[in-house]
C-alpha cells in the first residue's frame, strides 16, 4: 500500500504499461460490496436471478449494445459477483505475446471506464427499484487474455462456476468450513 493524501491506498492491480483502451480480450470479475449475495441463488447447479440480478443482466447486455467497440463473450452472474469476457474491438482472437505499449488509465472507452459506467448504470436502476442498500466493490479484477488456451480455460471456468458455488469461500454457507 502507498500513502496518498495522508491515507493508505492500495496500488493499482492493472498491468503497468498496458493500454486498457486498446483492442484486447479481457476476463473481468466485479463483486458486490462486502461480497453480499443479492444477485441470485444457485440451486441444483442452476442460477436463479433475483430482481437485482435481472437488472444487472439487462445492464450487462446493454453494455455490448450501446458501447461501440465493445463485444461481450461468455459471462455469468453469481450470487455476489459477475464473471465476464469483454472484447474491445479491433483485436484479433488472442495470440501468444501481445502488446504492452501504451498508457494505462481510465481513458474514454477503456476497460476501467466501461466497467465504471456499467456499475453506475446498474446501481442507479437497482436503487430506483427500491434496493438503496446495494453497492459494488470499488474495484474490479481483470486478466488480459493473450492466447487461445487461456480463452478456452476462462470460458470453461465461467460456464462451470455455478456448479462450484457450493465450494466457493464467499458462499455464506461455507464461511465456517
Amino acid at each position: 500500500m502507498v500513502l496518498f493524501k495522508q491515507k493508505y491506498r492500495i496500488k493499482s492491480a492493472r498491468l503497468l504499461g498496458w493500454d486498457y483502451a486498446a483492442a484486447g480480450w479481457y476476463f473481468v470479475t466485479i463483486c458486490t460490496r462486502e461480497r453480499r449475495c443479492c444477485f441470485d441463488d444457485v440451486e441444483s447447479d442452476a442460477v436463479h436471478l433475483s430482481i437485482i440480478g435481472k437488472i444487472v443482466a439487462k445492464e450487462w447486455l446493454k453494455t455490448g449494445r450501446i458501447r461501440s467497440g465493445v463485444k461481450l463473450d461468455q459471462w455469468v452472474i453469481m450470487p455476489n459477483h459477475l464473471h465476464a469476457i469483454v472484447i474491445l474491438e479491433g483485436s484479433e482472437p488472442p495470440q501468444r505475446g501481445g502488446s504492452t505499449s501504451g498508457t494505462s488509465g481510465w481513458k474514454p472507452n477503456s476497460l476501467g471506464a466501461i466497467m465504471g459506467q456499467f456499475k453506475s448504470a446498474s446501481t442507479k436502476r437497482i436503487w430506483t427499484a427500491g434496493y438503496r442498500d446495494f453497492s459494488w466493490q470499488a474495484r474490479f479484477y481483470d486478466h488480459i487474455i493473450r492466447d487461445e488456451q487461456s480463452l478456452h480455460n476462462i470460458r470453461e471456468y465461467i460456464i462451470n462456476n455455478p456448479m462450484k458455488w457450493e465450494l466457493d469461500k464467499d458462499n455464506p454457507e461455507n464461511l465456517y468450513m
